[in-house]
């Protein structure tokens, strides 16, 4: 499943309500919490830091994709730049995003989208929890 997300907080709102409708078809509504989190904080990393360098607005695309075992988000922008992962227990007011990415998630990390931008991705287990 794909969506292109508007970076505004109708955009984020719509994001986050695609995820959960998502997840419920899927028969996963009990990791919609930690998956929505893990989607509002790519986004926001995408538009807060992708916004400067687009004309007309950043592109921000979303993606879920379901596995055998896990569930798959994406998030691509037109950044060519990695994220920044600030590790620590920082009170910053910004830059705590990727942390909570790493905290709710399996396995996270980027890879370069060409001709230009990057994807962020994180993978969460959908096995039931012990």
């Amino acid at each position: 499943m794909a969506l292109r997300v508007e970076c505004s907080r109708e955009g984020f709102a719509r994001a986050r309500a695609f995820t959960r409708s998502t997840l419920d078809a899927w028969r996963l509504g009990q990791h919609s919490d930690d998956a929505t989190l893990v989607v509002t904080e790519l986004t926001a990393n995408a538009a807060t830091h992708a916004a400067p360098r687009c004309a007309g607005g950043p592109e921000v695309r979303l993606g879920l994709r379901l596995g055998p075992a896990h569930l798959l988000l994406t998030v691509s922008d037109t950044d060519d730049r990695p994220p920044v992962h600030r590790p620590g227990g920082s009170l910053l007011e910004h830059g705590r995003g990727l942390r909570i990415v790493d905290a709710l998630s399996e396995a996270w990390g980027w890879s370069p989208t060409p001709p230009a931008g990057k994807t962020v991705w994180a993978r969460l287990s959908t096995r039931p929890p012990h």
